[in-house]
């Protein structure tokens, strides 16, 4: 298999582990390029659960190598508790198959800390919905270039001087506008340490590591986190993640050319789902959306808040067709539609008085959009135990051409429940 980037084509929880899991059996080397904790991965094997929020979703398979780019953000502590139930799992999570980048950016206490401080301070109207999981203050330390970098933390040294310079102003911050108390430099020198030392084994140069890994003709794949629409530059603004979620930021969060990339698959809910604030125009605050919400089992992998569900939104596609160019899409979560007598399509936007079909611009103008819908039957069938195309139902074979066809994209891959075996491969 060529070079491929796996991202999210939504508002995030599109199944990109389970596809992540099923596409490594042809892959050799898996990388996290952005992102940090606030990423859930589900992947089921067998009888077996696995959430991963940090670890590349390829390290259930034995014998690939997977890494972590400079572009994620990492928390150790919470890198070691997945570390430690993988191995009770039987998982080889050894640094001899999975490696950070030298130059990952450190979630440090004082980063969670304010994280909460920030929206606990906001009024009702104005919060964001942050994981609260100091995502963004790392990525601001890190555009500030203050920020702690995992090769830190082999020297104690750096560290320590670089925590005393952060705490100047956070302490400040804490203290006269949130009302919190100061941290103190030791207690939180000695937090990071513990899990830090235990990191230092899995540092590398994971830029030369991947064109190492070109250059010996092997295959890459490139796992996102999020999805399209909470971008930092094309998202919802401002009810974004702190990172460049769009396909081309592969490259630069992994420390590789772009000319090495080759394709690009874009994994898409057959539904809309969202967590915490923001626009959402397909959103059903009715039975319809009640349906999805629990036939989908649709809660955070990471938070465990109940997700929002609406009917698929075209025009949301189409501007992650036009951001990321994918090669394919594959399409989860299609088995969840069974039963509805009637779907429906968001092909345009009524704003201002125009149809539009494009996402407008403007800040928060999907908050005042309308959506324009195009009705297709549904089916009542059982879906979850067909593994060929031929054998979908007609109205869903219909559902899925259609979206081909609005789109321009061809759905190579559909996901018909959670196990590896419940996947129809065009």
């Amino acid at each position: 298999m060529s070079n491929v980037i796996v991202m999210g084509t939504q508002w995030g929880d599109e199944g990109k582990g389970k596809i992540v899991d099923l596409l490594t059996r042809e892959i050799d080397v898996i990388v996290r390029f952005q992102g940090g904790n606030n990423a859930g991965h589900t992947v089921i094997v067998g009888d077996k659960q696995y959430i991963l929020h940090l670890i590349p979703s390829g390290i259930l398979h034995e014998g690939k190598k997977c890494l972590i780019g400079n572009g994620v953000v990492l928390d150790p502590g919470v890198f070691w508790q997945e570390i430690e139930k993988l191995d009770a799992k039987g998982v080889d999570v050894s640094p001899a198959r999975l490696k950070i980048s030298k130059k990952t950016h450190v979630i440090m206490p004082y980063h969670k800390c304010l994280d909460g401080a920030r929206e606990e301070y906001k009024s009702a109207t104005d919060k964001i919905g942050t994981t609260g999981r100091g995502i963004g203050p790392c990525y601001e330390d890190k555009a500030s270039r203050v920020g702690i970098r995992a090769g830190d933390l082999a020297d104690p040294e750096l560290l320590k001087s670089k925590i005393v310079n952060a705490l100047v102003e956070k302490n400040a911050l804490f203290t006269s506008l949130y009302g919190r108390d100061a941290m103190d430099v030791d207690t939180v020198f000695d937090e990071v340490m513990e899990a830090g030392r235990k990191l230092v084994p899995y540092l590398a140069d994971v830029s030369t590591e991947i064109w190492d890994a070109f250059n010996a003709g092997k295959s890459v794949m490139f796992e996102g986190a999020q999805g399209i629409h909470l971008d930092i530059d094309h998202g919802t603004y401002p009810y974004v993640t702190s990172s460049n979620t769009v396909a081309g930021n592969a490259s630069a969060g992994a420390g590789i050319p772009a000319s090495r990339l080759d394709r690009v698959i874009g994994i898409v809910k057959a539904y809309t789902t969202r967590v915490g604030a923001g626009p959402f125009p397909t959103e059903q605050m009715n039975e319809d959306g009640d349906y999805m919400q629990q036939k989908g089992h649709e809660f955070g992998a990471t938070t465990g808040r109940k997700r929002r569900c609406g009917w698929l939104d075209l025009v949301v596609l189409g501007e992650t067709t036009r951001l990321n160019g994918p090669t394919e899409f594959a399409l989860t979560k299609l088995d969840v539609l069974s039963g509805l007598k009637e779907l429906k399509l968001c092909v345009a936007y009524d704003y201002r008085g125009e149809r539009v079909s494009v996402v407008p611009q403007e800040q928060n103008a999907m908050a005042h959009v309308t959506p324009v819908y195009e009705s297709m039957p549904g089916w009542d069938e059982d879906i979850t135990g067909i593994t060929e195309w031929s054998k979908l139902p007609e109205n869903c074979r219909k559902y899925v051409e259609r979206i081909e066809a609005l789109t321009g994209v061809r759905v190579s891959l559909i996901s018909v429940g959670p196990e590896r075996d419940q996947t129809i491969f065009r």
